[in-house]
């Protein structure tokens, strides 16, 4: 495969939950090798706690003061800072302030980013279409959790 030709592909988007994602590089450009997005969160949001099983994951906070919640402790990440969030771990995230945040999202290995432009596209809600998420999580390697407990979480 000649991934140097696949680089010219325009951006996929996708919105879901609030959130807009941007895929700016996925498994057809990089062989399935990383997977990179911004995506768009409004304030107060985020996703549940869940578990990514293939991939780990990096977030670089573009704009806004982001929240994680990473296997129970909970790490402020500002903009212009990053956090890694290893495979197999617990995490969420919410952005702390009263705008919107911007982050960049890196995989490795690529693929996972491919969820939200399915889940998107079938139109899937928190929690009405629970199960249905759960399933296409599945595929992708994510275990959803639940809320994080946000109140009970220590800080780091």
């Amino acid at each position: 495969m000649n991934i140097a030709a696949n680089i010219t592909r325009a951006p996929r988007r996708a919105a879901w939950m609030d959130t807009d994602y941007t895929i700016t590089l996925g498994t057809f450009e990089s062989g399935g090798l990383i997977g990179v997005f911004v995506s768009t969160v409004p304030a107060r949001g985020g996703p549940p706690v869940h578990v990514h099983h293939n991939e780990d994951e990096a977030i670089h906070v573009l704009e806004g003061d982001y929240e994680f919640w990473l296997d129970g402790e909970i790490r402020r990440v500002p903009a212009g800072q990053s956090i890694f969030l290893p495979r197999g771990v617990p995490h969420a995230f919410r952005v702390a302030g009263d705008r919107p945040g911007r982050n960049l999202t890196i995989l490795t290995p690529g693929g996972m980013e491919d969820f939200f432009v399915e889940v998107a596209a079938r139109h899937l809600k928190l929690p009405e279409d629970m199960t249905a998420v759960v399933d296409l999580g599945g595929r992708y390697g994510i275990e959803f959790r639940g809320p994080a407990d946000w109140n009970a979480a220590t800080r780091g």
